[in-house]
């Protein structure tokens, strides 16, 4: 079990996106990622689900050309807050977290 630091600091990853979308939650991973197993995985999922929902973003903005994309753009965004939202509950709890549809770029 993580310790109540680490379950904090995984939080704070995922909190801090919603006002520094890269900066806050990229620099609590670097300072933190190899003193806490936790924190690292809890970083790599993080940046994983950055780089996959700029992808289905961009590839929302293409589709907005024949219409189907404003609806995507919405679907994209309210999935990126909910799970964004249940990543910081899991991670508080002291739980891993795998987020759906991402690419596992960094591992």
């Amino acid at each position: 079990m993580p310790s109540q630091d680490e379950r904090l600091l995984a939080t704070m990853i995922y909190v801090t996106s919603f006002f520094t979308n890269f900066i806050g939650p990229l620099i609590i991973w670097l300072i933190k990622k190899d003193e806490s197993s936790f924190i690292d995985h809890h970083g790599k999922e993080y940046f994983n689900f950055i780089i996959s929902y700029a992808i289905y973003s961009i590839i929302s903005v293409l589709l907005m050309l024949i219409l189907i994309g404003f609806i995507m753009i919405w679907i994209v965004g309210v999935l990126a807050f909910v799970f964004t939202i249940i990543a910081a509950v899991k991670a508080y709890e002291g739980k891993e977290y795998h987020f759906p549809l991402i690419f596992r770029i960094i591992r």
